[in-house]
């Protein structure tokens, strides 16, 4: 069963985008709960969905749009939506927690309406929701990688700022930092991962990988780099093995992405109780 990874197209591209999830979702994840925003990929995943529906509806409608994939329309709501996010945290400065449930809701909102106006969508929006292997095409693995490149490039050269910016604000604002641009630039980040992983995992589940890997590496990292270090490994083995057992029991790739990546976190936090038990 193993062979057939390679000898199908589709499933060379499920496995590939996996492994560029695994990737960058944890990376990213660490930053966001450092600053304590574990729940802005759950509202930008929402947004995504509108924008992603929005695509569906045009293409249903207009002919010009047809030939577009709804994925760069979810990539256009979900990087607006983070502008969205990053405005209202400006504007509520002492209830910045406060833009995630607006936007949340706004998301939802959209996306049931643009629902009601196209009379429902075909089953392809199943995959959008829940992911689905064979529902990743060449345009999405091609998608993934570019947004994967700029991901990295970005943490590689702008590690100690996006440290500076997560931790502490203030500090790095008087260090002469461009926390603004910093943050800015973050947030349109994690919008065009969340857009580009929703076929793998599933654009109602992405913010479980974003999150649940790193609360993981938590427990047992004893430095900041070795948390994304750690959180990447639990993600690469939750998406790996979550593809596997999709694959074999034709089960949605996203469900069971999350139901590794939480039964990874219960193993470690057995085991780490276990050894303090045996202290």
């Amino acid at each position: 069963m193993l062979a057939d990874w390679w000898q199908y197209d589709f499933l060379r591209y499920t496995l590939l985008s996996g492994v560029l999830i695994g990737l960058i979702c944890p990376i990213l994840g660490t930053f966001l709960i450092v600053r304590r925003l574990s729940m802005m990929a759950d509202g930008l995943s929402h947004v995504t969905l509108s924008g992603v529906a929005a695509g569906m509806l045009l293409s249903k409608k207009v002919a010009l749009f047809q030939a577009v994939n709804p994925l760069f329309f979810g990539m256009l709501f979900s990087v607006a939506g983070s502008l969205f996010i990053e405005r209202l945290r400006k504007v509520y400065k002492s209830y910045q927690d406060l833009a995630i449930p607006i936007i949340i809701s706004g998301g939802l909102g959209l996306f049931t309406v643009l629902i009601s106006i196209a009379k429902g969508f075909n089953a392809d929006l199943y995959s959008y929701l829940f992911g689905k292997i064979v529902a990743v095409t060449k345009d999405d693995l091609y998608a993934l990688i570019g947004v994967a490149a700029v991901v990295l490039v970005t943490v590689f050269l702008m590690y100690k700022e996006l440290f500076a910016v997560s931790f502490d604000e203030e500090f790095a604002r008087v260090s002469g930092v461009a926390r603004r641009s910093i943050n800015l630039w973050f947030m349109v980040l994690v919008a065009l991962t969340i857009a580009a992983s929703m076929r793998i995992v599933g654009v109602l589940l992405i913010s479980a990988l974003i999150t649940i890997p790193v609360a993981a590496s938590l427990q047992i990292a004893g430095s900041f780099r070795q948390t994304i270090l750690y959180a990447i490994v639990f993600a690469e083995t939750s998406v790996l093995g979550g593809l596997y057992f999709a694959y074999l029991l034709d089960w949605a790739s996203g469900g069971t992405i999350v139901l590794m990546a939480v039964l990874i976190l219960f193993a470690v936090l057995g085991v780490k109780r276990l050894r303090a038990a045996l202290r």
